[in-house]
């Protein structure tokens, strides 16, 4: 059995990882790499394997970072399936299309200007027909079902409780008489976050591969974002300004709106207009109200009891068409727009930065995690000039960052899911999807509670096992 790290190896962003088993290849997550914007665009589009010689592909969960890359992989040759749950399946089915979109829509803008500059023209990455191609090949599985994906190769999800159809990857191995269970906590959440269920505890495996996203991190208590938000959007109307949200469209901005619509049924938030202007973040809300089944006992308790929709009060409006979203950046008084994408590396969010971000009266909430060489990065670090779309900008307004809101474990919670483990049965333990401190500093954890093998790959690196 051979282990390869193609992605997210002491980096965020493009998960892919391919297990050789028996000459079969199983692909896990094809991810994009998000950073600067010449370097993306050369690692996404050239794969650093065959698609071809890939057997079969297992999907985590719908974030771009592990799903983005899939229209390309098809693209270039692979014909297999994609494994994965019921509600991813769904999330990607809007994600991928959307994606797609936004490339088509960056390049024609960039190439606007380009044209204008005597510049030659960019390339999509992929396009819808790619994306939509793609999609005829995922296959939903249901949680704590087994399935054979290869002979002697059993898949089984577990609730990772990261977003919305988020698993905990765990692949039974029969290879030559010799039974392995490898697990691939993908992106591992938190417990008592709103909406979703929590992570489900896996206790034994042989193998193990693991984000550490937080590894060398700790969130503030969830139950804080609520006055913290209340805090900042009250500051932010007394100075007359707007509170602009760059927002993952799937599971961020749907907890965003549900604290939001908490605050409004208490009294707690000014009369303003709140919207969350992204098609990809309104697709997604749909597809939450779908799978409801995903929900924890809290949100059914407070919303679904009592007939309410956790996603929509009356201050809220969703904004679909493009005219209707421009239209945002002529308002003059106070509100608040949430926008995707999240990293502020595609999408309306790059618009309403543009305008918006000059102003000392409004503030840039950040509420989720920005990987390096991005835009929401530079922002987050509150470098004085941003560039947007090649131009530079005074960085003047209010910078607010909050962890709190965070989906993925942070070092405690790691920790305390590792420790619910079999320590005895555990062979290696493989460190991937953080930068490089916050791998190594879990690595040193990990190793800590007594396992040896404990490794940080780097990119492209080969493990026998």
């Amino acid at each position: 059995m051979e282990l390869q790290i193609f992605g997210a190896a002491r980096e965020v962003t493009g998960s892919m990882h391919m297990l050789t088993v028996s000459s079969k290849k199983i692909l896990l997550d094809c991810g994009l790499f998000q950073g600067r914007r010449s370097e993306a665009f050369e690692r996404n589009k050239n794969l650093p394997f065959d698609p071809k010689s890939v057997d079969v592909m297992v999907l985590s969960h719908a974030h771009i970072d592990h799903s983005g890359n899939i229209p390309q992989l098809v693209k270039n040759g692979y014909e297999g399936s994609v494994f994965c749950t019921h509600a991813t399946q769904d999330l990607s089915n809007i994600m991928l299309r959307d994606s797609a979109h936004i490339q088509e829509k960056d390049v024609e803008y960039v190439n606007k200007k380009h044209k204008k500059k005597g510049l030659p023209p960019v390339e999509a990455l992929y396009v819808m027909k790619d994306a939509e191609k793609c999609l005829t090949q995922f296959v939903g599985l249901g949680y704590e079902r087994s399935f054979p994906i290869l002979p002697n190769v059993n898949l089984t999800f577990h609730d990772a409780g990261h977003i919305l159809g988020s698993a905990v990857v765990v692949l039974d191995i029969d290879e030559n008489g010799k039974k392995t269970r490898l697990t691939f906590t993908g992106d591992l959440g938190r417990k008592n976050l709103p909406i979703i269920k929590d992570p489900v505890q896996v206790t034994e495996t042989d193998l193990l591969i693991t984000e550490s996203t937080y590894g060398n991190r700790f969130h503030e208590p969830f139950g804080d974002m609520k006055s913290m938000v209340q805090k900042v959007v009250n500051e932010t109307v007394k100075r007359g300004g707007k509170i602009i949200v760059p927002s993952f469209s799937v599971g961020r901005t749907q907890e965003l709106v549900y604290m939001l619509h908490q605050l409004v049924n208490e009294g707690l938030l000014p009369e303003i207009p709140i919207f969350v202007d992204s098609p990809l973040s309104v697709n997604a809300t749909e597809i939450f109200r779908l799978h409801n089944e995903c929900f924890d006992e809290e949100t059914r308790e407070e919303f679904l009891s009592n007939h309410q929709d956790p996603f929509g009060f009356y201050r809220l409006r969703y904004i679909r068409n493009v005219e209707e979203s421009k239209k945002l950046n002529t308002i003059e008084e106070p509100c608040m727009i949430i926008s995707a994408s999240g990293m502020c590396e595609a999408g309306r969010i790059i618009h309403h930065l543009s305008n918006n971000a000059h102003d000392p009266k409004n503030t840039i909430l950040i509420i989720g995690f920005m990987a390096e060489n991005t835009l929401g990065r530079r922002i987050a670090e509150k470098q004085p000039v941003i560039k947007v779309f090649g131009d530079e900008i005074q960085l003047r307004a209010q910078v607010e960052v909050m962890h709190g809101f965070s989906a993925h474990a942070d070092q405690n919670e790691l920790m305390d899911y590792y420790r619910g483990m079999n320590k005895n049965r555990i062979r290696e333990v493989f460190v991937v999807h953080g930068e490089p401190e916050s791998s190594r500093t879990l690595a040193d954890l990990i190793q800590s509670e007594g396992i040896k093998n404990v490794h940080v790959p780097v990119r492209g690196e080969k493990f026998q096992i």
